[in-house]
């Protein structure tokens, strides 16, 4: 399939007819604007959908830790939806490059709504993370074919603020989920959090879907492209063994540092073939990008789901006030996604990454300062508040520099790329925090913020990288 030409005919919905390429960029003045409006609005309500999960789920997992006596699952219980989401992107992006985002994007919405149904309905923590492990598979297959719309329908000036609406998506959610969860855990029970969820998905997906049908002409799939069987194997590989890795701080020593040398192996060999040619090597361009999304990844989500549990446990915060803290990261992560949408071009890719891996790792210095010095969590949540940001500045920059570095037959391999990279950070970083807390007699919750600094620190001297090599020019 080729990139689409001035000449290349799309419909749109106002005319009913075709116009080209051409004549919709000169309606374009941004995602809302009528070429464009209810394709956006439909994949905003997918995203929204997410963050309200997201957000809700995070704030109320120490109670259900507490409830269902697993807190020594607690890490684990975010941890398998991630690595699930390894095996769920790999085969969302061949199916996506195969027969475009709809199959994918249907698929999900079937697993989410049943993967909410087990973890809701669970009465010990292993039902609740095989419900969370059905979960994770669903959130993949919505990412990757999001993605891919994104490239194939709005035109290179208006994906960065394409992405920018995605985290203006999260604004809502970032303001009430928590304290909206805190309350019906509170007053009702944690169940309904799940399941309360499941009623949102019918609109959402009758939002997405008509206008996703309107343009299937441009985002339709190359049947030519293989089921690439050998890939899911590798997933599954890199899914078990970040599992194994998370597993690791339940072994004495010194199993518990054999099984996790030998889990990291099997990751970084499995997880090869399913990441851009270079990635673990940071070589230039889109292989250092894929891997600062890895990193910063592990550092921001590896911090996140601790700090409501750090409220609850120090400052005997409720789960309610305690969620809080996520709601001034989701705010400043929109607002930072739409100013660097704003400054475009005036600056590049490389440099918004680097800007946001310092001022993340400002942020994570501040978060371990207040759970090393016991200091007031105020200073939290400022800290996290500038983390936010931080992810919101360079988060969109990472996924426009890998859709414009990615020939259309391989906008779904790097696209899941990306999220796979997502996935296996965060949960490689959930895993090394639950063991290395486990293994020293300090605070966990110091020494869970410890290694997420020292991750962030990687980012930072990695975030060069992230500029391709200058094309040679010839004669």
């Amino acid at each position: 399939m080729s990139e689409p030409t001035a000449e290349t005919p799309i419909p749109t919905r106002e005319t009913g007819g075709i116009e080209t390429v051409e004549a919709v960029a000169a309606q374009a003045k941004g995602p809302l604007s009528p070429p464009y409006r209810w394709l956006s609005i439909g994949m905003f309500s997918l995203i929204f959908l997410a963050a309200f999960e997201a957000m809700a789920v995070t704030t109320v997992m120490p109670i259900v830790a507490r409830d269902l006596d697993g807190v020594a699952l607690f890490a684990l219980a975010f941890a398998v939806p991630l690595a699930a989401g390894i095996v769920g992107m790999v085969i969302a992006g061949n199916w996506t490059d195969r027969s475009g985002p709809l199959p994918s994007l249907i698929t999900a919405a079937v697993l989410f709504v049943v993967g909410l149904l087990i973890a809701g309905t669970a009465t010990d923590m292993t039902v609740l993370i095989i419900g969370r492990f059905v979960h994770g598979l669903s959130g993949a297959a919505v990412i990757v074919p999001l993605y891919v719309i994104v490239a194939r329908v709005y035109p290179d000036a208006l994906r960065a603020r394409v992405f920018a609406g995605f985290a203006a998506a999260w604004v809502i959610p970032s303001i009430i989920g928590p304290a909206v969860a805190g309350a019906i855990a509170e007053v009702f029970s944690w169940h309904w959090v799940f399941l309360g969820v499941i009623v949102l998905v019918a609109p959402a997906a009758a939002m997405v879907v008509p206008p996703i049908v309107r343009v299937r002409e441009k985002i339709q799939g190359d049947p030519a492209v293989a089921w690439s069987i050998g890939r899911v194997g590798w997933a599954v590989l890199t899914a078990a063994a970040a599992l194994g890795l998370s597993l690791a701080k339940e072994f004495a020593d010194p199993w518990r540092w054999v099984v996790a040398a030998v889990a990291i192996v099997l990751i970084v060999v499995a997880a090869r073939p399913l990441l851009p040619a270079g990635t673990l090597r940071a070589a230039r361009g889109l292989p250092a990008t894929v891997l600062l999304r890895l990193i910063v990844a592990g550092a921001f989500f590896g911090s996140e789901i601790y700090l409501p549990y750090l409220f609850m446990e120090r400052y005997d915060f409720p789960a309610s006030l305690a969620g809080a803290v996520l709601t001034g990261a989701g705010v400043s992560w929109a607002v930072a996604s739409w100013l660097q949408g704003r400054l475009g071009d005036r600056v590049s890719n490389a440099q918004a990454v680097m800007i946001g891996s310092v001022l993340l790792t400002i942020s994570l210095v501040g978060v371990l300062a207040v759970a090393a010095f016991t200091l007031h969590p105020a200073i939290a949540f400022v800290a996290w508040t500038l983390a936010g940001a931080a992810m919101g500045f360079m988060y969109p920059r990472h996924s426009v520099a890998v859709l414009g570095l990615s020939p259309v037959s391989a906008q779904g391999f790097n696209s899941a790329a990306l999220s796979i990279g997502e996935s296996l950070g965060a949960s490689s970083a959930l895993a090394v925090t639950a063991l290395v807390s486990s293994a020293v007699a300090a605070s966990a919750f110091t020494a869970d913020f410890s290694v997420t600094v020292v991750i962030a620190l990687v980012a930072v001297v990695l975030a060069p990288r992230v500029r391709p090599r200058p094309v040679a020019s010839v004669g």
